[in-house]
């Protein structure tokens, strides 16, 4: 799998006058309940989705993996349902996803941030960024660059560093959550075909792949 890097950097909001975004659509609950679930829905069922989970015991836990693993959690922000923990050159760090208005992006301080790209549900946005080719779009977004709010953990980076790289290559499975044989051959198939519909496959077989749609 070849991961696209993205880099965060320490980045101090500036004051000024920016012209304003235009008006939101009408607030739409229901859109927001079937988003919402369906992205929960689907994190359960991945496996590296580990809940309610500190950033101090994700930074324990992935203390000693190989860089680019990451897990997805709860987040411990009030304003915030979930964050991105990952693996590091410089040690384990965590991103918070925002949502807005039915779509899940990470989070930014940059004033270019409507030019973030969004996505659906949280597990696309990681399939998004653990794929290869991919490249969001902004006037300073240069290529994998993002400006999250969070900062890393404190560890021992250079200080000419002007960011970390962050590389999203493999999930972390919770211990009591490793998939069965069935899903890890559904995310074989998800990984060879865009069309697993089109398979001469039984309905009840055709109804898991596309349960989740995914192949991490």
């Amino acid at each position: 799998m070849v991961a696209r890097a993205v880099t965060i950097f320490h980045h101090e909001e500036q004051r000024g006058s920016y012209s304003p975004h235009p008006s939101p659509p009408p607030w739409d609950p229901a859109q927001d309940l079937c988003c919402i679930t369906t992205t929960f829905r689907y994190l359960q069922t991945s496996g590296w989705y580990w809940g309610s989970i500190t950033a101090s015991e994700a930074r324990d836990t992935l203390m000693t993996k190989s860089e680019g693993t990451f897990l997805v959690r709860d987040s411990s922000h009030p304003q915030y349902m979930l964050a991105l923990s990952v693996k590091t050159r410089c040690g384990p760090t965590s991103v918070r996803i925002e949502y807005s208005g039915g779509s899940f992006r990470l989070d930014s301080l940059f004033p270019g941030l409507p030019h973030l790209k969004s996505f659906p549900n949280v597990l696309s946005l990681i399939q998004h960024y653990t794929g290869s080719g991919n490249t969001p779009q902004g006037q300073a977004c240069h290529e994998d660059n993002i400006h999250p709010k969070t900062k890393p953990s404190p560890v021992q980076c250079t200080a000419k560093d002007s960011g970390v790289p962050l590389k999203l290559m493999r999930p972390l499975q919770r211990p009591e959550a490793f998939p069965s044989l069935q899903h890890l051959s559904r995310l074989t198939i998800n990984r060879h075909t865009n069309c697993p519909d089109r398979l001469p496959l039984p309905n009840l077989l055709l109804h898991y792949l596309q349960d989740y749609p995914f192949h991490i």
